[in-house]
């Protein structure tokens, strides 16, 4: 597992974190959500030691050193390859970095490459390769040596959604052997679809932290979707509604400020008769950032 607590860091008049607190466990996805400069990825250097910090970070009780490193698989924000090397070569070169020799890991660098589906050879230099392409080796070879601890930082920035969908599966494939992963993005769609837990920060604070579910209905379930043939007019009219946007031709999202006036709401539109879709639910967790995560006014 690995344990962050009270994590700090202050770079010349800047905190960056200031007094973090949170664990990952092994089979457990975290996503790290805020805006830019919120000390995501300050908080990953933390973890790999790239920079001095107060506070203490282990990894099964221990602080993290020379053998942990060869546990971790990191994905840094800005990639960074060799453009002169072979797909080959790159992705030995980064598994002797970890430990593993070039007869461990040969044999399965075409099956990896088949997995991401990687349009190119592992002869081919990777200056050969399309941006894309080059992204989906530096994700081979951050996660080839099976790491137990992984760390990606914005992994699906650039992806088309065909990749994205490649990319998720191979980060829930390394969940099921047992990896702890931590990652950041700025797409709360694959942080919901993905995740076990989240930590949502802002200006290097934590300010929430827990089950995406949990901290969804923290909110209060105060969004319908609904259905109908009402106008936009009438719907306003309903008791407790403060808010009617049109979705799309007869679907609405409803925003009300009492939960409780689901039920009645919902008596009043269906008339006891059938309804296509009457659904009551909390924020979105895109919502949910932005009510959050952004700078307070």
């Amino acid at each position: 597992m690995l344990k962050i607590e009270h994590l700090s860091k202050q770079f010349g008049d800047l905190q960056a974190l200031s007094d973090v607190t949170y664990n990952v466990k092994k089979g457990e996805i975290l996503g790290l959500i805020g805006q830019n400069g919120a000390g995501k990825s300050t908080t990953f250097h933390s973890i790999l030691s790239f920079i001095h910090y107060d506070g203490k970070i282990s990894w099964d009780d221990q602080p993290i050193n020379e053998r942990v490193f060869d546990q971790i698989g990191y994905l840094p924000e800005e990639r960074s390859l060799m453009p002169k090397m072979t797909v080959e070569q790159q992705i030995l070169y980064w598994a002797r970095l970890k430990g593993k020799s070039a007869k461990q890991i040969k044999p399965a660098i075409d099956q990896w490459m088949k997995r991401f589906e990687v349009k190119g050879k592992k002869t081919d230099k990777i200056k050969s390769l399309s941006k894309g392409n080059q992204q989906k080796v530096q994700l081979i070879c951050t996660l080839i040596h099976r790491p137990s601890l992984i760390i990606l930082d914005e992994p699906f920035s650039g992806l088309d959604p065909v990749n994205v969908d490649i990319l998720e599966q191979a980060i829930l494939n390394a969940k099921k052997e047992g990896a702890a992963i931590i990652f950041s993005s700025h797409d709360m769609g694959n942080v919901e679809a993905l995740c076990d837990e989240l930590v949502m920060m802002r200006r290097g604070e934590m300010i929430l932290h827990g089950e995406i579910r949990t901290i969804r209905e923290q909110f209060g379930k105060n969004e319908i979707f609904v259905t109908t043939d009402w106008p936009t007019a009438q719907l306003s009219q309903l008791p407790h509604i403060v808010e009617v946007t049109e979705l799309s031709h007869h679907r609405y999202r409803l925003r009300v400020d009492d939960p409780a006036a689901g039920k009645p709401i919902f008596q009043q539109l269906s008339n006891g008769e059938y309804m296509e879709e009457f659904s009551q639910q909390p924020p979105t967790l895109d919502e949910i950032f932005r009510l959050k995560a952004g700078d307070p006014r």
